[in-house]
């Protein structure tokens, strides 16, 4: 009798010290942890190709417009008027045609200087490399914080008095912490 009334005093300290709710909450960090770098991967997905985009639809206006002037001011040298041609309203038409190119496309230029002191594409490409480095770091702080949950859970299950615990309460494995691929070693790579 005086066992079974010792026994039953000390069974809440037993329980308490069995690390039934350490276990648990170690699973559910892991869990989230995980959440988190498919969040973080998920988020690289939406980013990056709309980022790309962006610049490359960026650097094509740039690129447009710096090409209707060079086109234009090409035009302009091949369409010569000479003394003689004055009077003739095909070559003057043709001169004032050229002319009236090279002065549209230097206008969408000056605009483009106007409202953006310098062309942006440069900044634009900078962006997109911050916010690739950006993202790349954010993933591999993810994977650091699932490793750490993983390491946190998988020792919780293997020291004594846990390990009597999930041996024959829980039966929970241990989690694998996050290894790279082969060949993750190599950044992915940006086309433009």
């Amino acid at each position: 009798m005086r066992r079974l009334l010792l026994l039953f005093l000390l069974l809440p300290l037993l329980l308490s010290g069995c690390g039934y709710n350490e276990i648990q909450s170690n699973e559910e960090a892991v869990i989230a942890a995980w959440a988190d770098v498919e969040a973080t991967y998920q988020r690289r997905a939406d980013l990056i190709p709309n980022l790309v985009e962006t610049v490359k639809a960026y650097a094509a206006h740039e690129k447009e417009t710096l090409q209707a002037v060079t086109q234009a001011r090409a035009s302009v040298g091949q369409v010569k008027l000479s003394p003689g041609d004055l009077s003739n309203p095909e070559s003057f038409n043709r001169f004032q045609q050229a002319q009236g190119q090279l002065s549209g496309a230097l206008s969408r230029l000056l605009l483009v200087a106007e409202r953006y002191p310098d062309l942006k594409a440069n900044q634009n490409f900078r962006d997109l490399q911050h916010q690739l480095e950006g993202t790349e770091n954010r993933i591999n702080v993810a994977r650091q914080r699932y490793n750490e949950a993983v390491r946190r859970f998988n020792t919780s299950i293997r020291v004594f008095p846990n390990n009597l615990t999930n041996k024959f309460l829980l039966r929970l494995e241990r989690k694998e912490p996050f290894k790279a691929e082969a060949g993750a070693e190599k950044a992915p790579k940006v086309k433009f």
